[in-house]
């Protein structure tokens, strides 16, 4: 089927979110159950905490902090270390055994959190070598920083790093390399055009916004920003055709709801959009709207897992969603120290989770 009816039910085994931020601390504690309230089994856990995860030990102790917070203990963690001088080539055959799957790569400047990010690759041949030696991925944040004598601005920083992209699979035919978050019809096209050692993930949120949905509107501002209709449409486009390449990654990015609602004279408002906690039956609602709900299941746990060689085991659990008349997003998430504000909130949804067989 290519869209649904009221009272269809679709089963996914083992949901896996590819990119996901969990924060530390009091907000870490408020949204990493969400993970699992959203219908997942498997977050891969961004590294861009004040200071980034850069050794074996930080990633140890961040991944039991989350499993303290998770509320679930069938909830799998997978660890990422932020590319920095700090990642030592000798290293990398010790990270699979400690839990560590992938490095992320941020520019410097042009996320939250990337102030350490690089500005040069380079300088990370050896590691990369490494990395393609003993299976750990290579996770690319797709921009470059803006820099207005070059034209180049949140609008063309992706494209403007395309090449980027195309060198380093080149370069390294066995490093396998996410590109994240792609925004535009440029990255999909290139992605395609690499080979198999490349695939690139596609949040929730960009199947369904486009630039005048961020402009003036502080809770669908992220970074990269999305585009333009065209670009959202080669997106879904992407997913419709069941290509093996592009799967999930929520890009869920909390913030306090008073960071994401303020911007001052001098700073502008946190980038961002939470998606955790609706994310499973969110990413049904948007593929059932452009006629791709029959890829549901490759493409929030098959197509990924495949990619990431991180198979379901056959008694894995199977998510059950329906699509039903309508259920509203919850307006707000807290605790006792933060609030965190949800993509579409107070909107309605048309699926929702049924039934869990753990």
């Amino acid at each position: 089927m290519s869209t649904a009816n009221y009272g269809d039910i679709i089963e996914v085994t083992a949901p896996a979110d590819f990119h996901v931020h969990l924060r530390d601390g009091e907000l870490s504690n408020l949204v990493t159950p969400h993970v699992h309230e959203g219908g997942f089994y498997l977050a891969y856990v961004m590294p861009n905490l004040v200071p980034p995860i850069t050794t074996t030990e930080m990633a140890i102790e961040y991944k039991k902090r989350l499993k303290d917070y998770s509320g679930s203990s069938k909830v799998e963690f997978l660890m990422t270390l932020y590319l920095s001088d700090a990642l030592h080539p000798s290293d990398v055959k010790n990270w699979k055994a400690a839990g560590i799957v992938g490095v992320k790569s941020y520019p410097r400047g042009v996320t939250t959190n990337s102030d350490e990010g690089i500005e040069s690759y380079d300088k990370y041949d050896e590691l990369f070598k490494a990395m393609e030696v003993h299976g750990i991925v290579l996770n690319l944040h797709g921009e470059i920083p803006s820099d207005h004598s070059k034209n180049i601005c949140v609008l063309n920083a992706e494209e403007r790093f395309l090449p980027v992209l195309a060198n380093l699979a080149n370069k390294y035919p066995k490093l396998r390399i996410v590109l994240e978050h792609a925004t535009t019809a440029a990255a999909v096209n290139a992605v395609k055009a690499c080979g198999d050692n490349v695939a690139c993930t596609i949040t929730a949120h960009h199947l369904a916004l486009t630039v005048d949905d961020w402009a003036g509107q502080s809770f669908h501002f992220c970074k990269p920003v999305a585009k333009f209709p065209d670009d959202r449409h080669a997106l879904r486009e992407a997913i419709k055709s069941g290509n093996k390449k592009f799967f999930l990654g929520s890009d869920s990015a909390p913030h306090p709801s008073l960071s994401k609602s303020t911007a001052t004279a001098t700073s502008g408002c946190a980038a961002g959009v939470y998606t955790s906690p609706i994310l499973l039956p969110l990413v049904a609602h948007l593929l059932d709207s452009f006629g791709a709900i029959d890829r549901l299941a490759d493409f929030t746990s098959n197509f990924g897992r495949g990619f990431y060689q991180i198979p379901a085991d056959s008694d894995a659990p199977k998510v059950l969603v329906e699509k039903v008349q309508g259920v509203s997003v919850q307006a707000e998430y807290s605790n006792e120290w933060k609030t965190v504000v949800p993509f579409w909130a107070n909107r309605q949804i048309e699926w929702q989770i049924v039934n869990v067989k753990e």
